[in-house]
């Protein structure tokens, strides 16, 4: 049950940014010995792979924080976040599997399946209140927020990592924080819009 709950941080996290649940898993995996991956996901450890999800890391941080290039952004990374999804819950029941969990063992797609689709759950949600953030604070918003993702999307990799009975608490928070995001972001609008 813990690599069910890993998954489902690792997946929301990625839904919010790609690259880092996919660096922090194989990060941990090629130097330390809290993340065993089994010979399919291996290759999340390579150096080179390591690398080059560090400088596509690079590109989204900058990137996501630039209004109008941030939708743009997020227009492409429709497909990325929730295959970076699909790629840490199945990699983590994979794991599983080598500690002797039978969870979801006999459908291994099942993984795939749920990680792409909390990932791209998440992903539609920050991709649509993403343009609302920036037309109502004038693009200000863009960096703060892409921010805060990028933390939340750093905590919550490592909560599921390190402490996945957490999870749930986390992913309530967040999707908490979400709620409370559009009701501002709605009422600032509506008061725009209202005559004076």
């Amino acid at each position: 049950m813990l690599a069910v709950l890993t998954g489902l941080g690792l997946s929301t996290a990625a839904g919010l940014n790609a690259y880092i649940p996919l660096l922090v898993v194989g990060l941990l995996a090629n130097f330390t010995d809290q993340v065993r991956l089994p010979q399919e996901f291996a290759w999340l450890s390579n150096g080179w792979v390591l690398a080059i999800i560090g400088v596509l890391l690079l590109a989204e941080v900058v990137l996501d924080k630039v209004p109008v290039v941030d939708s743009v952004n997020d227009m492409i990374q429709t497909v990325v976040r929730p295959a970076s999804g699909g790629v840490v819950f199945s990699a983590t029941e994979a794991a599983a599997r080598l500690d002797g969990s039978t969870w979801m063992s006999h459908n291994p797609w099942l993984s795939w399946v749920l990680g792409i689709g909390i990932a791209l759950a998440v992903h539609l949600m920050k991709s649509a209140a993403r343009p609302v953030v920036n037309a109502s604070t004038a693009g200000v918003g863009a960096p703060v927020i892409s921010t805060v993702e990028d933390a939340g999307s750093l905590g919550m990799s490592l909560i599921a990592i390190f402490l996945p009975v957490l999870v749930v608490v986390a992913v309530a928070a967040l999707a908490l924080f979400a709620w409370w995001t559009f009701r501002k972001v709605r009422r600032r609008r509506a008061v725009r819009r209202s005559p004076v």
